[in-house]
């Protein structure tokens, strides 16, 4: 068999393709450096600008007041006025000064007007002293019908209130005109919180009443009582406009808010509407971004101390059902982290689109 022949170049020809091959190799040389460089400016650009985050939102969160839906004003107003039409006197809490109009069943003499003294007691008919003070309308009914079986058989007792005291109740807190009141007859919440002028735009979603307990001692303990206002107002759950009493204090206390920022949708403050959890926070925030690291979402909490207390929340750990999703707290600031891998992928990617036309265009 004859010998096979390869084609021969010319000593031009093969200068040219080391050359050529020359510059492929340095192209590439320099695309690696390049690479290399941006992989580490990434890398510290990432670590960086996670501790610049934290520092800025610690330093720029303030608690701004979040306007409430001022529809709710007006719903206490029209609910206020619908709830007196169905309640009657007798859940009112007889006190000192009170003009009382007491008549009894087919027994005409026992008519009486009797006005109840600084110490809260009244004098009747066949009763003689009586304590009314404290007492409610309906109470004290059954009270003289009791004392009066001796006399009448079967007794049916009516009070009327002919002149009411004046009462001192106190609105305080996130309400337009906040003060004390002097009302006269039977109050409800409604009523008070209508005649405060409504809540203000920085009011919250319940009320604290401080209220004197029946039968106390008089020592100046008293009773609170939380309202759930989104339960009254929205729900529509009438037994929570309870009857508000001489001496009563009804505080209103401003919404609390949470502020959400870093690899999210929407950076920004939000509300503490009920009690909302960490992956609802950031769904209203419009969720992560490309880059949010999932596990390494932060709550910083104020607890009333110089330093926050941190809370590391996993964000597939809570989908999965791993974990507990975790509720807002007022004040929460909730920082998600950029994840250095995926910023320095997303980088790669940039920077190689744009390479892809600044440094291959140099070629054959």
């Amino acid at each position: 068999m004859g010998r096979k022949s390869f084609p021969q170049c010319t000593k031009f020809e093969f200068s040219d393709m080391k050359r050529k091959i020359g510059i492929i190799l340095h192209n590439e040389l320099i695309g690696g450096v390049i690479i290399v460089l941006i992989f580490f400016f990434l890398v510290l650009t990432s670590c960086a600008s996670n501790e610049d985050l934290t520092r800025a939102a610690l330093l720029k969160y303030n608690s701004p007041a979040p306007a409430v839906n001022d529809t709710l004003n007006g719903k206490i107003v029209r609910d206020s006025v619908e709830a007196g039409k169905g309640h009657s006197s007798a859940d009112y809490q007889i006190g000192p000064e009170d003009l009382l109009e007491i008549e009894v069943f087919q027994v005409p003499d026992l008519k009486t007007v009797a006005r109840v003294s600084a110490r809260g007691y009244i004098k009747l008919p066949l009763v003689d002293e009586l304590k009314a003070g404290g007492e409610t309308v309906s109470e004290l009914e059954s009270l003289i019908a009791e004392k009066l079986q001796k006399y009448v058989k079967e007794p049916v007792v009516s009070v009327f209130v002919k002149e009411y005291r004046s009462q001192q109740i106190s609105v305080l807190g996130a309400v337009k005109n906040p003060q004390v009141y002097y009302v006269a007859g039977q109050k409800y919440l409604l009523d008070m919180l209508s005649l405060s002028g409504g809540l203000s735009p920085e009011a919250g979603s319940v009320c604290i009443i401080q209220t004197m307990p029946r039968g106390a001692s008089g020592d100046g303990s008293r009773e609170k009582i939380v309202i759930d206002l989104d339960a009254l107002l929205i729900n529509g759950q009438a037994e929570l406009n309870i009857p508000i009493h001489s001496g009563d204090v009804i505080q209103v206390p401003k919404r609390g808010i949470f502020f959400v920022t870093g690899a999210v949708g929407q950076s920004g403050e939000f509300q503490l509407q009920g009690k909302p959890t960490v992956t609802q926070a950031l769904s209203m925030a419009k969720g992560l971004s490309y880059e949010a690291s999932h596990s390494g979402i932060k709550i910083y909490r104020d607890t009333g101390k110089p330093e926050r207390e941190i809370v590391t929340v996993d964000y597939d750990d809570i989908l999965a059902g791993k974990v507990r999703d975790p509720e807002v707290k007022d004040k929460d600031i909730i920082i998600v982290s950029s994840s250095t891998i995926k910023s320095i992928l997303r980088g790669i990617a940039g920077t190689l689109n744009f390479g892809a036309f600044s440094l291959g265009g140099r070629g054959f």
